[in-house]
């Protein structure tokens, strides 16, 4: 009979005692395959969004806690709009571009909507104030900033479509609305359309082409509409700012703790190194629980085979007496100890990927896909670890003498 013939045989009749090797083996790669994959896709996400963003610095109020960066709108808690205008006049290195932004809840023919409050670009320009200051657009030779040339300011910001990109706006009526992607499909809306929203009749400026991210599902209108219509009053939830680059957002960031001291300062560059922080520690997780998980499972392995080769000693001995040399006879338990390995990683890896692809939307709003080297990393990782404990038990049993194993009987 060949070796994979009787270790079949023996896995088939006597599967109980590798059952509780397998489940551990399994849940190791279970493990590490879906932290790993969860944390992949969530860096991926978070560099595609940094390239996305348009702002890098924002004033929050002072008790927010941000967990993520595109919803730093969302907190509920407001601050004086004033402090736009402080922040405008006060001309400080580096500032490029200022958006202040007020969220409220509402519905459009009974479907939940998220309408943001922005201030356009012509809004700042329209203040006598502020003309001529030069604190929105710095321009070359200016000691007012770094950038060889503006961030706003240029022919793409007349289209509103900018707003996606660049968050920022040109124009924007009192009774215009724009839609992002998901809400506009949502709506069976499109550019020209007249919606209603908090009893006010708006037209559809434009719809923003998608990007990824929660504004998909937003409806943008101008601020001091939003204002009136909610009820709040001369108040924002955020003002994102663009620095222009590190050097002056290094110092802007002391700059604007002195000039609005009752909020909160927060650089982009924070609460991205916060998130990818995170990612290590999961990642860091996924490698401990895949050990300890492993190290249980070699154990686990090493005590059945052990207790195995006591129960089959007349077997090994029946087939040592036969002519099976203690080559064949360690290869048979290592055979077995390999299958219980290939199984083991090659089935964490699908529930690791499945459990991956249910939990990356709901944990970290990442949808992940199926990663290969991960499948051989757990196979291999695995059928290794259970052919190392399998070794010495495999060892004991070709050293077994047929004689005294029958004399023994």
């Amino acid at each position: 009979m060949k070796p994979y013939s009787l270790i079949l045989k023996e896995l088939w009749q006597r599967p109980t005692p590798m059952l509780t090797s397998l489940v551990a083996v399994t849940l190791g790669v279970t493990a590490l395959v879906a932290i790993q994959n969860i944390t992949v896709y969530s860096e991926q996400k978070i560099a595609s969004d940094m390239d996305a963003l348009g702002a890098n610095v924002l004033v929050l109020p002072p008790s927010v806690s941000l967990q993520n960066y595109y919803s730093a709108d969302m907190h509920g808690k407001t601050m004086p709009e004033t402090y736009v205008t402080q922040l405008a006049l006060a001309k400080l290195p580096g500032v490029q571009n200022l958006a202040p932004k007020l969220c409220v809840e509402a519905d459009v023919d009974s479907i939940p909507v998220v309408l943001t409050g922005i201030l356009p670009r012509s809004e700042f320009e329209s203040k006598a104030a502020w003309q001529g200051m030069s604190m929105l657009t710095n321009s070359v030779g200016s000691d007012r900033g770094c950038c060889a040339t503006g961030i706003t300011g240029g022919d793409e910001d007349e289209d509103p479509a900018s707003l996606a990109t660049k968050r920022s706006i040109k124009d924007l009526g009192k009774d215009e609305v724009i839609l992002g992607s998901e809400i506009a499909t949502q709506l069976g809306a499109q550019k020209g359309d007249k919606i209603t929203l908090l009893e006010k009749e708006f037209k559809v400026l434009t719809v923003l082409p998608e990007t990824g991210t929660i504004d998909d599902g937003r409806l943008f209108a101008h601020l001091h509409t939003v204002q009136e219509l909610a009820g709040t009053g001369p108040v924002v939830n955020v003002i994102e700012i663009m620095a222009c680059c590190e050097d002056a957002a290094g110092d802007l960031i002391g700059s604007l703790s002195k000039e609005l001291p009752d909020t909160r300062v927060i650089t982009i560059s924070q609460v991205v190194e916060t998130q990818v922080a995170v990612n290590g520690l999961m990642s860091r997780l996924s490698w401990l629980f895949f050990s300890i998980l492993l190290l249980v499972g070699a154990a686990s392995i090493a005590s059945v085979m052990y207790s195995n080769v006591s129960e089959r000693r007349k077997e090994i001995g029946t087939l040592m007496a036969l002519g099976a040399s203690p080559a064949f006879v360690t290869n048979l338990f290592l055979g077995k100890a390999t299958i219980l390995g290939f199984v083991g990683g090659l089935g964490g890896f699908l529930l690791g990927t499945v459990l991956a692809y249910i939990l990356g939307p709901q944990l970290l709003d990442v949808a992940v896909q199926p990663m290969p080297q991960l499948c051989l990393i757990g196979i291999g990782v695995a059928t290794l670890v259970a052919v190392v404990a399998s070794y010495l038990p495999a060892r004991r049993a070709a050293g077994l003498d047929p004689c005294l194993v029958f004399n023994d009987a």
